[in-house]
């Protein structure tokens, strides 16, 4: 239970959604973490996003593993199920959840290092099984819990706080799920919760693994002229590729949107933001074409976000594996347990 409750004081009646639940049903606990970091952005987007979507909580299960990230889900959707595993290791908790009970929304929130250094062998294969799931990368650059390293995501070329500039390569992890065969990839940013908002909605009725990478700065390590993860370069170099919105299934939506036209936009702050309109010539459905196009902007200094990637034709770990349609979990002790006979005459279709 969070050891700091949210007190609720609304000054106007609260909306009611689908299933008769207000934002304040899809809250959690107080955060903790520094006042302004990206990652309580993200939480508002997260609550916006259920609730929009009349997700029941108890449908819910949230995953984490160690890392500023990791606090999350302590903080969204307080009647859910959740399960705070062990450093890098999320990914795999996630698969046996998924498992074990197909029905439940499983949403896993993940930090640059819990998923791109310790635990980027799990997240791999969690994409090549593609389970069906809401993995969020909370991405900073940084180990913010311990005093500000460069993590793996950390550009070549960008400084700490300190001055000192990194040497490595970054993991990105969308041309990464393009090299898996992932079926959804999305970026976007902590700060632009009208574009963040409809990604998460498809993410989460995505039919498999929806990884969405979120750009969001840490003010007290990556906050600073030379990060490349900082608010003011993402709003100088952000090109969202797309001005989207999310519709259920049953309702149409028509968008006209002039190909290949760019806009820059003066922010309050002195940042700029520049959005883009889809090329005639994108496919999101074109995986190579794709990781092609993202390559050629981080060479002009762009970052890409929106609805990058998609494939629905791939089933998802329970249609790739032929697992019954009712939840292993709802199904009677003898079915999931038939006996040593069975087992027997069950390997002997092997031979």
């Amino acid at each position: 239970m969070p050891s700091i409750t949210k007190p609720l004081i609304p000054l106007v009646p609260l909306l009611r959604n689908e299933l008769g639940l207000t934002l304040q049903d899809y809250a959690g606990g107080m955060s903790t973490l520094c006042a302004g970091c990206g990652h309580d952005s993200i939480t508002a987007a997260l609550i916006q996003t259920f609730w929009e979507l009349s997700v029941p909580p108890h449908m819910i299960a949230k995953l984490s593993g160690i890392g500023c990230s990791s606090k999350t889900p302590a903080y969204f959707a307080s009647h859910a199920h959740g399960f705070n595993s062990v450093h890098g290791r999320m990914a795999t908790i996630a698969t046996g959840a998924g498992a074990a009970n197909r029905d439940l929304l499983l949403v896993g929130v993940s930090g640059d290092g819990d998923s791109l250094s310790i635990g980027l062998g799990h997240l791999c294969h969690a994409i090549r099984r593609n389970v069906r799931m809401l993995y969020l990368i909370e991405n900073n650059g940084v180990y913010g819990l311990t005093k500000g390293q460069f993590s793996a995501s950390a550009d070549i070329g960008s400084t700490s706080r300190r001055g000192e500039a990194n040497l490595l390569q970054a993991v990105d992890p969308i041309l990464l799920g393009l090299s898996l065969g992932a079926t959804f990839l999305a970026r976007g940013f902590s700060g632009d919760k009208e574009q963040l908002v409809p990604i998460l909605k498809a993410a989460a009725a995505h039919d498999g693994f929806a990884l969405v990478d979120i750009i969001s700065p840490c003010v007290q390590f990556n906050d600073h002229e030379g990060s490349t993860k900082s608010y003011r370069y993402m709003r100088d170099h952000e090109l969202k590729e797309i001005d989207a919105d999310f519709i259920s299934a049953h309702e149409e939506i028509v968008e006209v949107l002039g190909p290949g036209l760019a806009t820059d936009v003066a922010m309050h702050d002195g940042g700029r933001v520049r959005f883009r309109a889809v090329p005639e010539d994108y496919d999101p459905r074109d995986r190579g074409g794709v990781e092609a196009y993202l390559r050629d902007r981080v060479g002009h200094g762009e970052i890409v976000t929106g609805l990058l990637y998609i494939d629905e034709s791939v089933p998802d770990m329970h249609g790739l594996g032929r697992t019954p349609r009712e939840p292993l979990v709802n199904l009677p002790y003898q079915k999931l347990c038939p006996g040593k006979d069975e087992l027997r005459r069950f390997q002997e279709s092997f031979r």
